[in-house]
This record gives C-alpha cells, sequence and structure tokens, in this order.
C-alpha cells in the first residue's frame, strides 16, 4: 500500500514512534529513523530491517536536522512523508520549573519540529507533494490527564496551532498536514523523569478524580499514524485523536 514511499520518523527508536515506522514498513514504506542515541537506533533498525535507515539528531538543532534530512535523502533518494514524534516531558510544579528543563522541552517538542517541516518541506515539494503528520497530546484537549506537565502540554498546543497554519502554506505544493492526539498509551515515556516530580504529580492527578480513560498499546497509535499516509494526495487526515475509552480505577502510589 505504501511501496516505496520514504517516510522519516523522529523519535524512532522507541515508543509510538518504533509502532509508527514498524507499521510504516509493514506497509510497504522505507523509514528514515531519527533519534538521540545511536545504540537504540542500531536496535531499532536491526529489528526493523533492510527498509529501515538510522540517522543520530538532536531534533533542537537545526543545522544537526537539516544534515539528517539530507543523509535519509541519500539513503532512499527522495522524501514523501514525515512523522514529527520526537518530543519529552519533564514534570515539575509551575513555580519550580528548572529554567533548562523548561527550555528543554520547547526546545525539543516545538522548536525541533519545526526545525523538521523547514527541512521536508523542500524535498516534499521536488518530490510533487506528500505529507507531513505531527503528534499531539491529549494532554492539551483534557483535564485529567497526568498532572504537572504544563509546558509539555503548552509546547503540543503550539504544535497544533503551528500545524493550522502550515496546512494553509504548503496547500499550493500538495503537502498535507495531519495531527494525530494520542491518548494515554502504554510506553517508556517517564522513564526519563525525575522520581519525586513523578510521585508528586502521580499524587495531584489522584486529586483530579478516581478514574481515568484506561490505556492503549503503542501499536494501536502506530497503526493510526500508517493510516493517515494510506491516502492518496490531495486527500488528508486533519485532525484524528486516538484514545482508550476503558474507564479504569487510578493506580493508588
Amino acid at each position: 500500500m505504501l511501496k516505496d514511499k520514504v517516510i522519516i520518523v523522529t523519535g524512532g527508536s522507541r515508543g509510538l514512534g518504533f509502532a509508527a515506522a514498524k507499521e510504516l514498513i509493514a506497509m510497504g514504506a522505507r523509514v528514515g529513523i531519527l533519534a538521540r542515541n545511536q545504540q537504540a537506533i542500531d536496535k531499532a533498525v536491526e529489528k526493523l530491517g533492510t527498509n529501515a535507515f538510522g540517522v543520530s539528531v538532536d531534533v533542537a538543532d537545526r543545522d544537526s536536522v537539516f544534515s539528517a534530512f539530507a543523509a535519509v535523502k541519500a539513503q532512499f533518494g527522495k522524501l514523501d512523508g514525515l512523522v514529527n514524534n520526537a518530543g519529552l516531558a519533564r514534570p515539575n510544579r509551575i513555580e519550580d520549573l528548572p529554567v533548562d528543563e523548561l527550555q528543554l522541552q520547547i526546545n525539543t517538542n516545538f522548536l525541533g519540529l519545526v526545525y523538521c517541516c523547514q527541512a521536508a518541506i523542500p524535498m516534499l515539494r521536488e518530490n510533487g507533494g506528500g505529507l507531513i503528520l505531527n503528534v499531539s497530546s491529549a494532554s492539551v484537549h483534557h483535564e485529567n490527564e497526568m498532572s504537572h506537565l504544563s509546558i509539555y502540554a503548552a509546547s503540543k498546543a503550539a504544535v497544533e496551532v503551528f500545524s493550522r497554519e502550515l496546512r494553509h502554506e504548503v496547500t499550493k505544493d500538495n503537502i498535507g498536514v495531519s495531527v494525530v492526539v494520542p491518548g494515554s498509551t502504554a510506553s517508556d515515556f517517564a522513564a526519563d523523569f525525575d522520581f519525586d516530580n513523578l510521585k508528586e504529580a502521580l499524587t495531584a492527578w489522584l486529586d483530579k478524580g478516581k478514574y481515568f480513560d484506561g490505556t492503549m498499546q503503542a501499536e494501536q497509535i502506530g497503526q493510526a499514524i500508517a493510516h493517515c499516509f494510506t491516502y492518496p494526495k490531495g486527500v488528508t487526515v486533519d485532525f484524528l485523536e486516538v484514545k482508550p475509552h476503558m474507564p479504569a480505577e487510578k493506580p493508588v502510589f
């Protein structure tokens, strides 16, 4: 279905990005995996096979982003699509936010996404069009999401507004812009969180109510992302929210 399509997935070495890359390759695409950790990239490429190609990059470094996109194009010859999935969070109370963690989230979640779009647009235009898919978060839309993620949620809200303007600008180039909003998903997203800050955030989350919507698997979001690339040029999923509806009692920590 996606035979010979070339798609870059940022944050593609694990979690939602890896799930999306796996599904895209299963549908016939060739995928450029962009992530920070070279060892994680190598493991992901080994699992994904010969239709995957990995490049180490910090999306917050614009020059590094452009070099990485050029490397993927040199490997596969063109670019048909981009999944802007790279993102991170650092839970903390607003008054206690360290400047470095604040900047890290904004630089990665928003500015890095902008840089990736800037690198992708001329390549997609040269190829006659394509699709840019930006991953947002349910924390933008729903109160009962994890607490103390103010900057993460704000940066994802910025992604959605940015995507709306981007969609208008690139329509003439036959480039579509999709926004996918995942609900609660099982992953290692919290692996780098400070334990004490995470504990305080979870306590505040429990104060929002006893129940939440439940949890999905990363593979389900990967399928949703890949599906957005199956439409012909000129047809685009503008906005897709995928969330669980299996009310469950919140765990007590």
